[in-house]
């Protein structure tokens, strides 16, 4: 397996939602590599899309998002937990991908302690697992992600999926822009019911 290459996040922030399926996050920590294949994303487009952080300008809270492509948002709600986001397009546009779910692969003991269960299925199925299990926090809001500690992986895969209306949010809830693996019991719990 490889790092992706910083082209990918050029693409259009929709096809990168769906091409990031089957994708590898991985974080080398001190105790080891946690790794999980993404299985559910949301893309957040800059027009005609009130629920992106980006649509009513840059802000010191999502300036990371108008950074460069292939950068992580990081950013916290309800004031406890992270969500992470893979900024796309181009510098200035203002997009990005919510990773909103993963399939633990290694590191899983770390993962658990992290969330305090041991229930694999609850590890990382959500935003906010996601990141706890992760180890994912603001430190990591703007770094790049084809180097260093926080990486994306390409294993090969290109699943199967589905696409919904993305969930969570207040408005713009009619837009198809959520994908997820089908059938993986790794998708958040609201998906599995779509």
């Amino acid at each position: 397996m490889k790092i992706v290459s910083k082209n990918i996040f050029l693409n259009d922030t929709e096809k990168l939602a769906l091409n990031l399926l089957g994708k590898l996050l991985m974080h080398r920590l001190p105790e080891g590599d946690v790794v999980g294949k993404i299985v559910e994303t949301e893309a957040y487009l800059s027009k005609n899309d009130p629920a992106c952080h980006a649509s009513r300008g840059k802000t010191r809270r999502n300036e990371a998002m108008f950074g460069h492509p292939g950068t992580a948002y990081v950013y916290l709600i309800y004031g406890m937990y992270y969500c992470f986001n893979v900024v796309t397009r181009e510098k200035g546009i203002g997009e990005a991908v919510l990773i909103r779910a993963l399939e633990p692969l290694e590191g899983i003991d770390y993962m658990c302690r992290r969330r305090g269960t041991a229930d694999k299925l609850n590890l990382a199925s959500g935003p906010g697992k996601l990141c706890q299990s992760m180890g994912i926090t603001k430190d990591h809001n703007g770094i790049e992600l084809t180097r260093g500690d926080l990486v994306i992986l390409d294993a090969g895969e290109k699943p199967p999926y589905k696409t919904s209306p993305r969930i969570g949010i207040s408005t713009a809830r009619d837009k198809m822009l959520r994908f997820y693996i089908t059938e993986n019991p790794y998708v958040s719990a609201a998906a599995v019911s779509n």
